[in-house]
């Protein structure tokens, strides 16, 4: 296969400690691709920009706050709408956040609607879509990951 050309893409998990839930939000209708759908913060990266710098930018665009990064969940390849081609290739990289002040998040016009949720809830109610995969791998390893591995990760980033 020839090289060819992909875009980067981010998607941040926000976890909420203090209630052990995920926050997910509705696309809005006015959104070309996936309207009504349920998300996470999720974006391209931006040319000149790294994976780190594009969830920063992100979540602060899209529901208005800064976040910590706690670990990376995981990454992923999909093809943005129905027909797979060059010009909607993405290659992604899941990250879990957390933010000092969660009821400050305010939503842009990119979503209209948040909901914080289990990680059950979410594999309940999207079983087949990558939502619901995604928070029950966060929730797994927000588990499993011992404290000081995290403190470490946080201490010196994950960029290279």
């Amino acid at each position: 296969m020839p090289v060819g050309r992909f875009i980067g893409g981010i998607a941040a998990v926000l976890w909420r400690p203090d209630q052990d839930r995920y926050l997910i939000l509705r696309r809005a209708a006015t959104k070309d691709f996936g309207a009504g759908h349920w998300e996470t913060v999720t974006g391209r990266v931006d040319q000149g920009e790294g994976y780190i710098e594009a969830v920063h930018r992100e979540v602060r665009e899209e529901i208005g706050v800064e976040v910590t990064i706690e670990f990376i969940i995981g990454v992923t390849h999909f093809y943005r709408g129905d027909t797979p081609s060059a010009e909607n290739e993405l290659i992604g990289a899941v990250f879990c956040c957390t933010t000092t002040d969660p009821d400050a998040i305010r939503l842009s016009v990119e979503h209209d609607a948040q909901r914080w949720v289990t990680a059950a809830e979410a594999v309940a109610e999207f079983p087949e879509r990558w939502l619901g995969h995604v928070i029950a791998r966060a929730d797994l390893m927000n588990r499993m990951l011992p404290d000081e591995l995290r403190s470490v990760m946080q201490a010196e980033g994950y960029a290279f």
